[in-house]
């Protein structure tokens, strides 16, 4: 891996998918990053910017035009590990981007249970974290629960989300906010410490019906 690494993209690309299983659209690209789940997917037009890290989980895939931008962390526990949550067998250390969805820059996502971001979404500005992992307190374990953040959703920089928690379909999860639990109310403004509905958003925001996943 850190051989290809070194290696041009257009030499690079078949080379990953010819040791390591990968499916790679011609038309996908990996920046300088150390990307190494067990399996990738990236369909036409995906990318994945420079000095982003991914490791330690089973599946990446990358939808159609999907973004990770620079300087991601991206990690979780093997699914095969054999030391932590042996009691959750369903457990999917696997991180999945709707088309045009956007990871910009500087996050650190932790993936040891599955992070499901819809089409058209963006995680924005910098330094958010996504944790899917915690210590059980009441069985003094460590335990997981999925984060799943729905189509059209922009997450403001700095948020923290934990696992079990769920961002509805057209929701704003507002800047610096905590998010620990699941809503389902959609066009709405989640916000604060933890978050909560603090306002309802109109359905006619260009930004809810684009049909590009770039915003100029």
């Amino acid at each position: 891996m850190l051989i290809c690494l070194l290696l041009p993209w257009l030499l690079r690309r078949p080379l990953l998918c010819l040791l390591f299983g990968y499916q790679l659209h011609p038309t996908s690209r990996i920046g300088f990053s150390l990307i190494m789940p067990d399996h990738l997917i990236m369909e036409a037009d995906s990318r994945i910017g420079n000095l982003t890290v991914c490791k330690n989980i089973h599946k990446l895939h990358l939808s159609e035009r999907a973004t990770i931008g620079n300087l991601n962390w991206i990690t979780g526990y093997p699914k095969d590990g054999t030391k932590h949550f042996t009691h959750q067998e369903e457990r999917r250390p696997e991180f999945i981007l709707g088309e045009h969805a956007a990871i910009t820059n500087r996050h650190l996502i932790d993936c040891t249970n599955s992070i499901t971001i819809g089409s058209f979404t963006i995680v924005a500005g910098f330094q958010s974290q996504m944790i899917t992992h915690s210590i059980d307190l009441e069985e003094c374990r460590q335990s997981s629960n999925p984060i799943s953040i729905g189509k059209y959703c922009f997450v403001g920089s700095n948020s923290v989300l934990l696992g079990g928690s769920s961002l509805p379909d057209f929701s704003v999860l507002g800047a610096n906010s905590f998010l620990s639990k699941s809503f389902t109310d959609s066009y709405y403004l989640y916000a604060g410490v933890p978050a909560r509905p603090v306002k309802e958003l109109p359905q006619s925001f260009k930004y809810f019906q684009r049909k590009v996943g770039f915003v100029d």
